[in-house]
């Protein structure tokens, strides 16, 4: 329940920071909602175990290295991809960690997927072409979308690499897992910002500009950063990576739903493309469910 907890606020999440991204950047949007939630979080941990676990120890390089991928490059890639894009395109793209993970575990750890999960690989990219693209192949009049797309993907593969890190973190508790690995994450945010705002890149908001979406912020911080990150590595850290990444199947349900709340109106092959992404990504996890029930039989 708390894997799905987690997806079912980042479903919603994303709208909300497509439409907060007419009054503040993806690159301000980031580092503000991080560094809001740390500083509640950093006092928590203090209070819960002690100034000793403020401590990286021998695990710091495990722990910088998955913070700067899973807490700043994941969120900053996918926020700025999907400021390029839309919510609805990019929710679709991030559904498919459940296949990238299970690439990546073929690729690093010489573990080749079942035919069917195969198979459903290539339904699930099949449904993100049709929604990206709308049925429509050439791509010349959204290569603006396309790039914003590539983005949120390369985002997608970032969180799913810190899926499958923060088990290295061993005798961490979860609180401990995430405000230290948020720790590096939200300085390199901040880093970020300040360069581009530096650079001239982009403007830093307004006062007036903050508190007309002082609500939307809120919850990007409170619920899309603290609740939502505490609730995922506690789901990842009892049922494991592959189980966890099964849950984001559900995420374009919920900004779909969401979206609809709106009033947005959706093409045929958009949702055609959505559903296709459930569906194969839900088979497949029935699958590998039934596989591994069939594995604990065998061993009994």
């Amino acid at each position: 329940m708390a894997a799905f907890a987690a997806v079912a606020i980042w479903g919603a999440q994303l709208p909300i920071a497509k439409d907060l991204f007419s009054v503040i950047d993806p690159f301000t949007s980031t580092a503000l909602r991080y560094l809001v939630a740390l500083a509640v979080m950093l006092p928590v941990l203090v209070w819960l175990e002690g100034p000793s676990a403020l401590r990286f120890g021998k695990q710091w390089k495990s722990a910088w290295a998955l913070g700067l991928i899973g807490m700043s490059a994941s969120p900053t890639l996918v926020f700025l991809g999907m400021s390029m894009s839309r919510a609805e395109h990019a929710v679709v793209i991030v559904a498919l960690q459940p296949s990238i993970a299970a690439v990546l575990q073929w690729v690093l750890q010489a573990k080749r997927p079942a035919g069917f999960t195969l198979v459903c690989i290539g339904v699930a990219l099949a449904g993100v072409v049709l929604v990206v693209t709308k049925g429509e192949l050439h791509l010349v009049e959204t290569s603006g979308e396309m790039l914003g797309n590539g983005l949120v993907f390369l985002g997608a593969l970032a969180w799913v690499l810190y899926t499958m890190g923060t088990p290295r973190l061993a005798g961490w508790s979860i609180w401990r897992i995430t405000v230290l690995t948020m720790v590096p994450g939200g300085l390199a945010n901040l880093a970020v910002a300040i360069c581009v705002v530096a650079a001239g890149s982009v403007s830093l908001p307004t006062v007036d500009g903050l508190w007309s979406v002082r609500w939307s912020l809120a919850y990007l911080s409170f619920a899309g950063v603290l609740f939502s990150m505490l609730a995922w590595n506690f789901g990842n850290k009892r049922i494991g990576p592959l189980n966890a990444t099964l849950f984001i199947n559900f995420m374009p349900v919920m900004t779909f739903a969401f979206r609809a709340l709106q009033g947005q109106r959706f093409s045929v092959m958009e949702l055609t493309g959505a559903g296709l992404v459930v569906s194969a990504l839900v088979a497949n996890n029935v699958f590998l469910r039934m596989e591994y029930v069939a594995e604990r039989r065998r061993a009994a």
